[in-house]
């Protein structure tokens, strides 16, 4: 029983399932992977993710601990999905070809959020309502410390899907 009687909900599987669906859509649409290497990536990385966050999930302070659950690819590829993409023979130089070389996941307890690209807009996957009053402010989020120190204005890139 993962719900508390009356408190925030201490799961975080909606969450890592919005994180992992949106990392294997990303490799999906090249076509280079298979349906099966998809699913095989994505229960490979739920677990990884799972596993990684277990102790640093605080749905009472959503955004304690958002650094070190962050995803980032910054030319250099983050060690999780590597390490889930080599379950399906993926190598570096593969990964490279398949995701953005600039990319920001975000997976925080009730929301669920991504950037492409060092200026690009910050677009929300998941939301779901936290059962009490969450205070952010004052808070400096992985988010909001990105935002920080930023000269030029964002720009709006569109994510465009082919099959």
């Amino acid at each position: 029983q993962s719900q508390r009687r009356g408190g925030p909900r201490a799961d975080m599987v909606p969450e890592i399932a919005a994180a992992v669906g949106f990392v294997s859509s990303l490799l999906r649409t090249r076509g280079c992977v298979s349906e099966q290497q998809l699913q095989v990536f994505s229960g490979a990385l739920r677990e990884a993710l799972t596993e990684h966050y277990k102790h640093h999930w605080f749905p009472e302070k959503p955004f304690k601990g958002s650094g070190y659950r962050c995803i980032r690819i910054n030319h250099k590829m983050d060690p999780i999905i590597s390490k889930a993409a080599s379950q399906i023979g993926l190598s570096l130089p593969q990964l490279y070809q398949l995701l953005p070389s600039e990319l920001t996941l975000w997976v925080d307890p009730y929301e669920v959020s991504y950037r492409i690209g060092e200026d690009g807009s910050i677009c929300v996957l998941y939301e779901a309502t936290a059962t009490k009053p969450v205070s952010s402010y004052g808070m400096l989020t992985c988010k909001n410390q990105m935002m920080l120190g930023r000269t030029s204005p964002s720009k709006n890139y569109i994510m465009t899907v082919s099959s």
